[in-house]
């Protein structure tokens, strides 16, 4: 027998749940985006399934409860998605030595300026640690620097598009160059995604 699996609106409601952030029918409502009677709907298809139980608290007031198949499900997606994160990273890192390499190592650039303070330019500055430049400096700044002095900018975050030059990489429009990393990326999309 093949594995059921939830859809989106299903999982939602199922770390909601699990999380117990919504306490009855008019907080997931909110939480969700969803009218209540979407929701009444949602909720009676998964406790159906075997994903939610209703405690009975009072004759007005329940209590949503994830089963052990509930749980069971949000930690099975949950290792899913964080698996699939770790492998995007790893192309990520993987895409990022290439364009970094030709560039680093063609210009023999020791000082660098990343400019954006996010996960992404965390990746880019681990990246240029792995590429094995020696005697290097890292600058993180929120805005483009007036002068350069000789370093390499890698910009790491949306709307600086005007910014060229030779000592100037934009290294998302780096990444989203590459057919493959673009559709491997439009495929890993969904919500949530950054």
């Amino acid at each position: 027998m093949p594995q059921e699996t939830l859809n989106e609106r299903e999982f939602e409601l199922v770390n909601i749940i699990g999380a117990k952030l919504g306490s009855n029918q008019r907080d997931l409502s909110r939480i969700m985006d969803l009218s209540l009677g979407m929701i009444n709907m949602l909720v009676r298809r998964m406790i159906a399934k075997g994903y939610i139980r209703i405690n009975q608290l009072s004759k007005r007031k329940v209590e949503y409860l994830l089963t052990t198949k509930g749980f069971s499900e949000k930690t099975r997606k949950s290792v899913k998605y964080t698996l699939k994160t770790i492998d995007s990273i790893s192309r990520i890192k993987i895409r990022l030595k290439d364009v970094l390499k030709e560039v680093v190592h063609k210009d023999q650039i020791k000082e660098f300026i990343i400019l954006g303070k996010s996960d992404f330019a965390f990746i880019v500055e681990m990246v240029l640690r792995e590429l094995d430049t020696q005697n290097y400096k890292i600058l993180h700044v929120e805005e483009p620097p007036s002068k350069q002095n000789g370093a390499l900018l890698l910009i790491c975050r949306e709307g600086y598009d005007a910014l060229k030059g030779d000592h100037v990489v934009n290294v998302i429009h780096e990444l989203a160059k590459d057919y493959h990393f673009a559709e491997f990326k439009t495929e890993g999309a969904g919500k949530g995604a950054s």
